[in-house]
């Protein structure tokens, strides 16, 4: 070995060593005093934890080392609580090649300064799940959510308050690689409506003709998240749900699951629970022509108008009222010139009828028409 090798590794030895001796000089990090879990966001989960740090006069270098866990290093903050005008944090380093970094803090005094440290931790999710029986009647619910904690972060928390954003804070322990479930939220009495939804561009226009295939319209109940049905308070994150109905001899028949969406305050929920052939609707399209032609120059028609008349025929064959949600889609620019029934339009191109039909008779089904007369303009 030459000697030029030999100062090269000497030099690398020291290096070492001054490193070494530098992280040992460090202020050894406490166990946490407090800790949150924040799951307001569904994309990451913030931590903050209250730890005692014992502080002397002058510069402190306080180690922080997360081996194993999940840590986004960006993300980690430091804030004095106990005396933030005597107690400074000056700078932040990070030891190369190390799961790790140092804080320099400087103290007017001697301390056992109470500080919160937040950081954005991966691996460590929440799901959002709810349990809903409804009454005989198909007229209330009894709604459960449930939070499923699961953390396979690397880091194990012995206690800590977990936070939704909405719904009462809970404490709980939770170790690396498990999986907790625990109820927050019931309402007992949510009212529901019963909803048919019938898309004209998903469903067949003749159910007469697919007779063999037995295709019904989809039900749902619609549940509204406000006061009066004993929600309101918050919006409802997205989750899945499984709906029961009680059968009137104290046990509960399953009626489906279906995958809910977040629903803000005043918004409405439609849980998908089956499809029924109680509710028939045939629509036809009774004129479709081309008006207002424009050509060009050599005589081809490069641009019209349409005039164009659909109508559909609702029946209810059962023993009680339904509601009926009809969406109707009308593509392009378009006017309406006639139309038999109220509608809401929902973007440009769909509109939205709301049908309240009521129950057969011991003469057939209820019967309802609609007739809509629109133009479609500039049409090329």
């Amino acid at each position: 070995m030459n000697a030029k090798t030999i100062l090269a590794s000497l030099l690398m030895a020291a290096a070492a060593l001054s490193v070494a001796q530098a992280r040992t000089k460090l202020v050894a990090l406490p166990q946490r005093d407090a800790t949150v879990i924040r799951l307001d966001n569904p994309a990451a989960t913030l931590i903050e934890e209250e730890r005692i740090l014992t502080l002397q006069k002058g510069l402190n270098k306080v180690d922080f080392s997360w081996n194993a866990v999940s840590i986004d290093p960006d993300s980690i903050r430091l804030i004095v609580l106990d005396h933030p005008e005597q107690v400074k944090l000056l700078n932040v380093s990070y030891p190369p090649g190390e799961p790790a970094l140092v804080w320099e803090i400087a103290s007017d005094g001697d301390y056992a300064e109470t500080v919160r440290i937040s950081y954005l931790l991966s691996n460590i999710d929440r799901l959002v799940t709810y349990k809903a029986i409804a009454d005989k009647e198909e007229t209330k619910l009894d709604l459960k959510s449930y939070l499923v904690l699961r953390n396979f972060s690397g880091e194990d928390f012995d206690k800590a308050t977990v936070l939704l954003d909405y719904g009462d804070s809970f404490e709980q322990a939770i170790a690396h690689e498990e999986t907790k479930q625990m109820l927050f939220l019931k309402a007992p009495e949510v009212p529901i409506t019963k909803i048919w939804t019938w898309d004209a561009a998903l469903l067949p226009w003749d159910p007469e003709q697919l007779e063999s295939q037995n295709i019904g319209i989809p039900v749902s109940y619609r549940i509204m998240n406000e006061k009066k049905s004993g929600l309101g308070d918050f919006s409802l994150w997205g989750g899945k749900m499984r709906l029961f109905q009680d059968d009137g001899h104290e046990s509960t028949i399953f009626l489906g699951e279906d995958n809910t969406t977040i629903v803000p305050v005043g918004q409405k929920a439609e849980v998908y629970i089956g499809d029924s052939r109680d509710i028939v609707v045939t629509q036809r399209k009774m004129k479709n022509d081309r008006i207002n032609l424009r050509k060009n120059n050599d005589g081809a028609v490069v641009l019209y108008d349409t005039d164009e008349v659909i109508t559909a025929k609702i029946e209810n064959f059962k023993d009680k009222p339904a509601m009926l949600t009809m969406i109707q889609h009308i593509g392009g620019q378009w006017e309406m010139k006639d139309c038999s029934m109220d509608y809401t339009k929902k973007d440009a191109f769909t509109l939205e009828f709301e049908i309240q039909l009521p129950a057969r008779t011991a003469d057939g089904p209820a019967v309802k028409e609609l007739e809509m007369h629109y133009s479609r303009i500039n049409v090329r």
